[in-house]
């Protein structure tokens, strides 16, 4: 194109009734890059959408935004494996972080949200429910040298009833905690 909104975009392949329509290839101005299946003017079916900026995106489509499977690599080194409904991480995925970190479990509207496994790369792991991307519900996390916090978790932090042990699998502390802090003694 040579004027208007569309500027220096350019699109090679199938046309319907006056629409993008089919198969093709759309490359904005800007150096972003679509390859795949169109429905009148919009992203639909499988696609690659390929930024500027490195990320890409692999995967499924529905009416302009990710929908389905899809396999989104970030320039970062960071990358999600798993299902989008309306642009947002939403189902079953994986998130594989550069540091070496990687949660699997469930996503709600682009948050961890529901059950699920975080491995830190230092050999930390959590698995439990979260809430709105932070650990919240019943969980377990497991430190690298063996110890345990076992509980009821709020924001990210113990919070009501929960269970510490030590390395050797003995109980630490047992009760009530408040924002990781141990309260008072009580058992269940």
């Amino acid at each position: 194109w040579t004027s208007g909104a569309f500027k220096g975009d350019r699109y090679v392949g199938a046309w319907k009734d006056g629409w993008i329509d089919g198969q093709g290839t759309y490359t904005y101005a800007s150096g972003d890059k679509y390859v795949g299946a169109l429905k009148e003017g919009k992203f639909h079916g499988q696609g690659t959408f390929t930024w500027a900026s490195g990320d890409r995106y692999v995967g499924a489509w529905k009416d302009g935004n990710t929908h389905g499977q899809g396999t989104y690599t970030y320039a970062s080194g960071d990358k999600y494996v798993g299902e989008y409904e309306d642009d947002m991480r939403n189902g079953q995925g994986t998130y594989t972080y550069a540091s070496g970190d990687k949660y699997v479990g469930e996503y709600e509207d682009d948050m961890r949200n529901g059950q699920g496994t975080f491995n830190f790369a230092n050999g930390d792991r959590y698995v439990g429910e979260y809430k709105n991307g932070e650990r919240n519900g019943q969980g377990t996390f497991t430190f690298a040298n063996g110890s345990k916090d076992a509980g009821e978790w709020k924001n990210g932090k113990l919070n009501g009833y929960a269970i510490r042990y030590n390395p050797d699998g003995s109980i630490f502390q047992e009760g009530i905690f408040e924002d990781d802090v141990f309260q008072y003694a009580q058992k269940k």
